[in-house]
């Protein structure tokens, strides 16, 4: 407790975190006007007292929408990288079990993706996947879980000469359960600092793919999108950028400097 108290990342990541997870939550509950509603009387009005961040070209309250874009931001994310974390950790692992062809195998279709710009590759897959949440999710872990397989299968390198993995090897125990009982177990720690940082990537992705018209369909709120919508009135209604930048800045710092905090700790005890 007294480590964490120091270390600053870790305090201030997680505060910005958990502020994160409260709204995308409960956001909703608090939102006082639908995020779908039009009215063209309000269309670009100013923040006041009933709309605290104004509305957006439509009337639409733009405090609503940031709301429900942060609950849409937090499941892509999470959904993404528990995809991605699950699959290339399997995928790494087994490959260094296994060794020899299989490993060199799976870590050169690994560094043939790699060989790709990450974005670029995931705008592809958009594409040709259409838009939509599901596709979106798709398109982001085809992208993302060859960093858990790198990552994972050079721990697990690192650790198949351990006694007690020499042991369970002689008595019998299936490649599998060494794997998931054993091995996986002892390296959850950089794993966890990978899918910390690799939410925040995926905040950013999420949110460019959809300002390309890649991701969430209008008029579902996010905050990708509502950039998109806003940058045609910056001159004009500034607010309609303003807000959803802020937040995507905000999520982005709180999980990179959540992440940079448990590194430390995860270094510290190591």
């Amino acid at each position: 407790m007294i480590r964490a108290r120091r270390n600053l990342s870790l305090v201030i990541g997680g505060v910005l975190v958990t502020m994160l997870v409260l709204l995308g939550l409960f956001g909703p509950l608090l939102a006082r006007h639908d995020p779908l509603t039009i009215d063209l009387r309000l269309a670009l009005a100013g923040p006041d007292l009933v709309h605290p961040l104004g509305c957006d070209a439509l009337g639409r309250d733009i405090l609503a929408r940031l709301l429900y874009g942060a609950r849409l931001s937090l499941a892509v994310s999470i959904s993404v990288v528990t995809l991605s974390l699950v699959g290339g950790s399997l995928i790494g692992g087994s490959a260094a079990i296994a060794g020899g062809r299989i490993d060199a195998m799976v870590m050169r279709c690994v560094d043939i993706i790699l060989a790709f710009p990450g974005f670029l590759l995931a705008i592809a897959l958009a594409a040709i996947l259409g838009p939509g949440l599901i596709e979106l999710v798709i398109a982001l872990t085809a992208m993302g879980w060859t960093g858990y397989a790198r990552l994972v299968r050079g721990e697990i390198l690192s650790l198949r000469e351990r006694e007690y993995v020499r042991a369970a090897t002689t008595l019998g125990a299936p490649a599998s359960r060494i794997l998931i009982r054993h091995l996986l177990p002892a390296i959850a720690g950089p794993i966890a600092v990978q899918a910390t940082f690799g939410i925040g990537g995926i905040i950013v992705a999420e949110a460019s793919l959809s300002f390309l018209g890649l991701g969430a369909a209008p008029p579902t709120p996010s905050w990708g999108n509502m950039l998109d919508a806003g940058r045609a009135f910056l001159l004009v209604a500034p607010h309609l950028t303003t807000a959803p930048g802020l937040a995507i800045g905000l999520s982005v710092l709180g999980f990179n400097l959540f992440g940079d905090g448990l590194a430390r700790l995860a270094g510290r005890r190591s």
